[in-house]
């Protein structure tokens, strides 16, 4: 009598058999992915604010549903934000290149348990040099998912080659916001400014149809009137669809180590634009608004070219003719950023 190891069943079907468990219901066919209807005079979107599942217990859906659904709802472009990491950027630039969709690369950094900074490469340079900074982080910070940055080092970095965008709850501004009020928020916007430049600060008005979203909006788009700035509307992306929320919201839970109730934050899922954000209503109707000043578009579109012979790592070429355009200055005009 043999005896082999080597099953030839599934492990999943081997546990059922063993446990006595009922077997599954045929699946069902997929349904058919159908494009929403876009009104003739849309507003060009670019989402600049965007987790992947490669945000670990943040983002719930992985880049190629990001891309897949973006262009289902006539999103034109998608910035990629991951925390701490561009681990997401392949397989987001692969799908998206096959299925037209433009797209941004940047990061969330981690500057501390309760501060982030979101950073958007705006050239191929930029995207070098924040890679390399996340990359020094990492390893400065000597265990696994805790980098280590230096703020000086970041404004010293960037160049003119980053958009800095004050970012959700965990940014500088709007945490100085909900705890010293708009004096508090001023004054560290007013430091990022002098940090990395006016052209380079984007004030974010993040809207996921929370209670309080209306009343932080109104006091930052203030803040950005005051201080010249330019504004950005996003939705913090967190999954793709509704059919992810609940997982994202547990996901929350457990980085939180909360229960469902008493912790998982709403994240958002991506949107033709955060549904406050309306033309007519004072606030920004398309990706980007800009205040005098002639501020340059906030982040390249760039798209990222695999080479074909697997060898070293993926290069990223700065944006030319058709791969640059609208996440630019003002809403519903392409505006490409200059050469340098």
């Amino acid at each position: 009598m043999g005896f082999t190891s080597h099953s030839k069943l599934p492990w999943d079907e081997l546990r059922r058999r063993m446990t006595g468990a009922a077997p599954p219901a045929p699946e069902a066919a997929p349904a058919e992915v159908v494009p929403l209807r876009r009104p003739e005079q849309a507003v060009p979107w670019a989402e600049l604010h965007t987790h992947s599942a490669y945000s670990f217990l943040d983002g719930a859906s992985d880049p190629a549903a990001l891309a897949e659904e973006a262009v289902r709802l006539g999103v034109e472009t998608v910035g990629l934000t991951d925390h701490d990491g561009l681990y997401g950027v392949v397989r987001f630039a692969e799908v998206a290149g096959e299925i037209g969709l433009r797209t941004v690369f940047g990061a969330e950094l981690t500057l501390g348990p309760d501060e982030h900074l979101l950073v958007l490469a705006r050239s191929e340079t930029g995207y070098r040099r924040l890679s390399a900074t996340i990359a020094a982080a990492q390893l400065a910070g000597g265990t696994k998912g805790r980098p280590r940055y230096d703020f000086a080092e970041l404004a010293a970095a960037h160049g003119g080659e980053w958009a800095v965008l004050t970012g959700c709850r965990k940014g500088r501004v709007p945490a100085a916001l909900a705890a010293g009020g708009e004096p508090a928020a001023e004054r560290e916007l007013r430091s990022l400014t002098e940090a990395f430049g006016p052209e380079n600060v984007f004030v974010e008005l993040v809207h996921q149809r929370l209670p309080e979203d209306d009343l932080r909006n109104d006091r930052l788009a203030a803040l950005a009137a005051r201080t010249g700035l330019g504004v950005v509307a996003s939705n913090n992306v967190h999954h793709a669809s509704p059919a992810q929320g609940r997982l994202a919201q547990g996901l929350a839970a457990l980085h939180g180590r909360d229960t469902l109730r008493q912790g998982g934050r709403a994240h958002d899922r991506l949107r033709r634009r955060p549904p406050a954000l309306r033309p007519g209503d004072g606030r920004p109707a398309g990706p980007v608004s800009r205040s005098a000043g002639g501020h340059r578009g906030v982040g390249a579109v760039l798209r990222l070219r695999l080479r074909g012979d697997g060898a070293g790592p993926a290069r990223l070429p700065g944006a030319r003719g058709g791969d640059r355009g609208r996440s630019a200055a003002h809403p519903g005009r392409a505006r490409t950023l200059p050469d340098r």
